[in-house]
């Protein structure tokens, strides 16, 4: 690696001037696996802590002996290379063993946001057909319900506060009765395909030594994602991808010393985000994991006299919320030296406040599920542009085009479509091979789908979307899902989904509905409706009537015009 760009890559990509000291151009080729990126930690940082859990802590010794017994368990139910292990689980020590475990085995994972609702799951277990899924025990009856011919063959319930000391049982106001009784439940209720407790299922011998590793170009992951047009689909994600992407992360911030950070990884890992920075990249360099099942800034600051974090990953509420807590509470954050948003717009305000009460540095980056996540960053250091996503990591190339034709460049300043290449691109969306070809084009270019504007030394920023996509809460939501749920209900006779910007950053899903001709029209009757067959997140929190809705020539609906109206009220 060098840290000194030659004149030349300067004209090619200006951007390398803003880099922090020691960061460099390019990092270099991996030429390795997760799998090897986890043996390497356990060698290394064999005694220091790997993860804790309110309280409970495991080193990476004992990470590497889990991660052996839990893989040759899901070999004992007969998953083989290629097969997909679907992860259903929040933040908890068992699902980064999970995670890892499968990988070893050379199998691909799937990861699910545990909080959705059974038709949502339902969908994503179409679409990769997993022949096991490790899921929160909470959702385990509701999995073993799915219809034969999309269900795993195995489900493995995880009670996550197994992981817990006792005395800590209560902060997840989960009373101990209550505990034993789901256990019971778990063990005596007899299902189709049955349920397989956690705490048996790695009472396994450690995997064989010399059982077959995965390749460095196999296929690690399938992230659920709304890409960059609408419905949910897999993008299709290697071990080069993710381990390249973890690289690009150590090269960003050289002032980490490995071995001795705290990570806190309030974001779920089920997310690309929260997956890359908190579990691949933070073990990569030796890191105290942190884990909450949830944000919570009680359950924060409770955590910060055992073990104050270093670093921490996040979205803009999360940082506004722990900046007032230490205002209001006194809680000093002052040992938070680095943090990094990202999923939504940073408020300049924002970065202030937090950067006046820790003393630390807080800066955006920019990325994508296609992207492994992360693709720009602001620079960790006194080059950094508030308001801007920062420059391309090492190793990433961008371009900024026509979005009705990619072949044409826009100039420096002019609004165009965002190209990205780099190592951490995606390989493609699992089984649509027209959507992977509409946004992998010759090249190794990925089709963003995102308007920016670049500056003459390489800054980027986003100023509209071609895709249509809400994000809120750092989460994507598909106008046309919520759309589709809220015209199922008899009273609607169409809907129009938008989002609508928040002064504190990303968005708010708001739904406009026209009502059938003799309905009374409810708002809050309309939310229930909705929250039955939706995640929260993707829940409206405003519904509004209209008497029409603005439409073009061939009658599709103009989400543009929706917005703006709503806006002006």
């Amino acid at each position: 690696m060098t840290s000194t760009p030659p004149a030349s890559d300067l004209q090619e990509r200006p951007w390398l001037a803003a880099y922090a000291p020691g960061v460099p151009a390019d990092i270099d080729p991996v030429d390795e696996t997760l799998v090897d990126l986890l043996d390497h930690s356990v060698a290394r940082y064999g005694s220091k802590v790997a993860t804790e859990f309110f309280g409970a802590e495991t080193t990476y010794a004992e990470l590497g002996e889990q991660v052996s017994r839990a893989a040759n368990a899901l070999r004992k139910l007969g998953v083989s290379a290629g097969d997909r292990v679907a992860l259903v689980l929040p933040n908890c020590p068992q699902h980064i063993v999970a995670f890892y475990a499968a990988l070893r085995i050379g199998a691909i994972v799937v990861e699910h946001n545990p909080t959705y609702t059974a038709r949502e799951l339902r969908h994503q277990f179409e679409v990769h057909e997993a022949v096991v899924a490790i899921v929160w025990d909470k959702i385990a009856d509701m999995v073993a319900e799915f219809p034969s011919d999309i269900a795993p063959a195995a489900i493995v319930a995880v009670d996550m506060t197994d992981a817990l000391p006792w005395a800590s049982r209560a902060a997840l106001r989960l009373p101990v009765p209550a505990l034993r009784e789901r256990r019971e439940a778990l063990t005596s209720k007899p299902t189709a395909r049955g349920i397989i407790r956690w705490s048996q299922f790695t009472n396994a011998r450690r995997l064989p030594r010399k059982y077959a590793r995965p390749a460095l170009d196999d296929t690690a992951l399938l992230q659920l994602t709304s890409g960059t047009t609408g419905m949910p689909k897999a993008a299709v994600l290697s071990h080069r991808n993710l381990r390249s992407n973890a690289e690009q992360g150590r090269a960003w911030v050289p002032g980490l010393t490995e071995g001795e950070e705290t990570f806190y990884a309030v974001l779920p890992m089920f997310h690309a985000y929260g997956l890359t920075l908190c579990l691949t990249f933070a073990v990569s360099i030796g890191a105290r994991i942190v884990l909450f099942p949830k944000f919570d800034v009680d359950l924060v600051v409770g955590a910060l006299k055992k073990s104050p974090p270093t670093f921490l990953p996040g979205v803009p509420p999360i940082y506004d919320a722990l900046s007032r807590a230490s205002t209001r509470k006194g809680v000093d954050l002052s040992t938070i030296r680095f943090a990094i948003s990202g999923a939504m717009s940073l408020p300049v305000p924002t970065v202030t406040r937090w950067e006046e009460v820790t003393g630390g540095l807080l800066v955006e980056g920019y990325g994508m599920t296609e992207t492994s996540p992360v693709a720009l960053g602001n620079p960790i250091g006194p080059t950094r542009r508030p308001g801007t996503v920062g420059v391309p990591f090492p190793s990433t190339d961008i371009r900024v085009v026509d979005p009705d034709d990619p072949n044409v460049d826009r100039p420096a300043g002019e609004a165009g479509e965002l190209l990205i290449r780099g190592p951490q691109v995606f390989q493609g969306y699992w089984r649509r091979p027209e959507e992977t070809a509409a946004v992998l084009l010759d090249g190794g270019w990925l089709r963003t789908g995102d308007i920016v504007t670049v500056s003459e030394d390489g800054f980027v920023t986003v100023v509209d979307r071609v895709k249509e996509l809400i994000i809120t809460g750092g989460f994507n939501v598909s106008p046309s899902e919520v759309e589709q749920v809220l015209t199922l209900h008899p009273d609607v006779e169409s809907a129009a989904v938008v989002g609508v910007p928040r002064a504190t950053g990303g968005e708010d899903v708001v739904a406009a509905v026209v009502m059938k001709p003799g309905t009374a029209f409810e708002a809050s009757a309309l939310k229930d409706f909705a929250r039955s067959h939706l995640a929260a997140y993707k829940v409206p929190r405003k519904v509004v009537q209209l008497d029409d809705l603005p439409r073009s020539q061939i009658g599709k609906v103009l989400r543009r015009q929706v917005r703006e109206q709503l806006t002006a009220r």
